[in-house]
């Protein structure tokens, strides 16, 4: 049984072996990977060491206090937060040995290929298809939308539909699709900040072989919903220190110009303060939740949490900082590695959280998740549950 003792001996040892100010990034964080600390709580030789999943922050507290270099989350979260949980579920011992390693290291970014123009908030009504050629490869035809990171990807998990003949949830399978294969296209799609983090992405005729999928055939969507509630868990529960993220920010705003606060003002911030602070501390308890198992549907409600927040804490930045909160450095047309809501204006940081309400699931599908099955409350009238996709009205 690995306890915080061992961990402290292993990281010592790979400290010794590799030491940080001696050894090349890449070099470290594999070597890290190899002994186990990259995610202690996966199975050993996939960078884990079957420990419990609360036992990493000793590992990461004593990399941090040796100067080790990080993996960069913020560039590789679509991998490290929601590809690497499903393929460690549902993937081959060989799709496991080949992917993981370098999606932890940063080698490969993932993208996620979910989203349609006709396929938003319905998820799973998606018209991507993918066909069998033969008994060998599928053939894949379609449109993504609001991929993050596709222009840096390597690698993209996707759902298409392989049976049109099955209702909408049924016929769908998961694939890993090579973002460098010819037929796939990337395209900027800029956004109300002027920069294009997210993309369309056209497939046509993309061959991807069938030792690519995973789950089996006609599951996809039971293989997403892993993915789903990994990405809530990922974008609504990061773990933040107290006063930490944007309300951090305001409150600092708010210390540093005392000449523009008032009484309204302090009211609404102290209330979104207190806030931000319960969001943080139920994030707590669903990650320690999660050392018991895999996410459950509480990560919706983190997520519909932080979207509000981030929303409403922005608006209240911009109207404290009256004329300056106005200001925006650069309309330039970039497309950037990540997302930074604390390390830019106010401008920024408020057109930005606009987009967190669709993102992730909207808010409006995680209100009826949280209702259905936190709840318990009588689920909506569905009448397209039981229709083919292809007799569905579109």
């Amino acid at each position: 049984m690995t306890d915080a003792e061992d961990l402290r001996r292993r990281t010592a040892e790979l400290l010794t072996a590799h030491p940080p100010a001696e050894t090349g990034r890449l070099e470290f964080l594999r070597a890290r990977f190899d002994a186990g600390l990259a995610w202690v709580h996966f199975p050993e030789g996939l960078g884990g060491l079957d420990a419990p999943r609360s036992l990493q922050a000793v590992v990461d507290a004593e990399l941090e206090a040796a100067g080790a270099p990080g993996n960069d989350p913020g560039r590789i979260g679509i991998g490290l937060g929601m590809a690497a949980p499903t393929i460690l579920r549902f993937g081959s011992d060989e799709q496991k040995q080949r992917l993981l390693r370098p999606l932890w290291t940063g080698e490969e970014v993932w993208c996620q290929l979910f989203s349609e123009p006709g396929a938003g908030s319905d998820l799973a009504a998606l018209a991507t298809r993918a066909v069998r050629d033969g008994e060998g490869d599928w053939i894949v035809d379609g449109q993504k939308v609001w991929t993050s990171s596709a222009h840096l990807a390597r690698w993209a998990i996707l759902i298409a539909r392989t049976d049109p003949g099955l209702p909408k949830h049924r016929g769908i399978s998961y694939f890993v699709c090579d973002m460098t294969d010819p037929g796939v296209e990337v395209r900027p799609l800029r956004q109300i900040t002027g920069e294009a983090e997210f993309n369309e992405v056209f497939l046509t005729g993309v061959r991807i072989p069938d030792a690519q999928r995973l789950g089996e055939v006609g599951e996809g969507w039971k293989v997403a919903q892993t993915t789903l509630m990994n990405e809530r868990v990922a974008i609504g529960g990061a773990r933040i220190p107290r006063e930490g993220g944007m309300i951090g920010v305001a409150a600092a705003d708010w210390r540093a110009r005392p000449g523009l606060r008032t009484h309204d003002l302090h009211q609404r911030l102290l209330t979104l303060w207190v806030e931000a602070e319960v969001a943080r501390l139920t994030g707590e308890r669903l990650r320690q939740q999660l050392t018991m198992g895999q996410p459950g549907p509480e990560g919706s409600g983190m997520k519909l949490a932080f979207a509000r927040l981030a929303q409403e804490i922005s608006g209240w930045e911009v109207e404290f900082l009256a004329e300056d909160g106005l200001t925006y450095d650069d309309w330039t047309m970039r497309r950037p590695d990540g997302v930074d809501f604390t390390g830019r204006e106010a401008g920024y940081r408020y057109l930005r959280a606009k987009g967190n309400s669709i993102e992730g699931g909207t808010s409006e599908v995680l209100l009826n998740i949280v209702a259905e099955r936190v709840l318990g409350l009588p689920p909506e009238p569905r009448t397209d549950k039981d229709v083919a996709w292809k007799d569905l009205p579109r």
